[in-house]
């Protein structure tokens, strides 16, 4: 197994090109070396959070050492949960991630205070050409997801690369977000649409 700790050493600037490129949106190569390890880190540092669930601080230390920041001690991922690094995702107040969660944060993802997220919900910011030359090729690109203050994310949701959406908002179960979500809304369907104000 590949040593999971990341050097603090001066590295050559080559050695996180593809990372600056992943983060600033531009074409990387999905598979380079040093991505692959901070995704071994961040799995890693998931699977802490299942054996740490009945210890209410090693759960809160477990949570953010996985997540890039944490805006209070009241935040609950229940097990089993996927993040493709982990330390781009960014969470509010009194977050809730139920369980079967799969976040593919390889661009930055930030999400509000008491968001609720059910079973299943699925965060994509990645995407792959359609360009199948590139696509053999190992290049991807990643979009940012925002998410806004007082959401509730239903079961089974698909929230696509690139989306915002805003504050009030509830998303029905088994919708597919492709497109920007307006504050105090809900929103059900593939793809996702406005069905009431709130």
């Amino acid at each position: 197994m590949a040593d999971t700790n990341i050097s603090t050493e001066a590295h050559d600037e080559q050695y996180y090109a593809e990372e600056k490129k992943m983060l600033a949106g531009e074409m990387y190569f999905g598979m380079d070396p040093y991505l692959t390890l901070l995704r071994e880190q961040g799995r890693h540092k998931a699977a802490n959070l299942a054996p740490s669930r009945d210890n209410p601080e090693a759960f809160n230390k477990a949570i953010k050492e996985l997540l890039g920041t944490v805006a209070d001690d009241k935040a609950i991922i229940e097990s089993p949960v996927y993040f493709d690094y982990g330390c781009n995702t960014h969470v509010g107040e009194r977050f809730y991630m139920n369980t079967m969660c799969v976040i593919l944060d390889c661009a930055r993802v930030d999400i509000g205070d008491d968001a609720l997220f059910g079973p299943g919900v699925h965060i994509y910011t990645a995407e792959h050409p359609t360009d199948p030359k590139k696509r053999l090729k190992g290049l991807e690109s990643a979009r940012p997801v925002k998410i806004g203050n007082n959401v509730w994310v239903g079961g089974n949701v698909v929230i696509l690369p690139g989306v915002t959406i805003g504050n009030n908002v509830t998303v029905g179960a088994g919708s597919v977000v492709t497109k920007d979500v307006p504050d105090n809304v809900v929103v059900v369907g593939n793809p996702a649409k406005v069905v009431k104000q709130v």
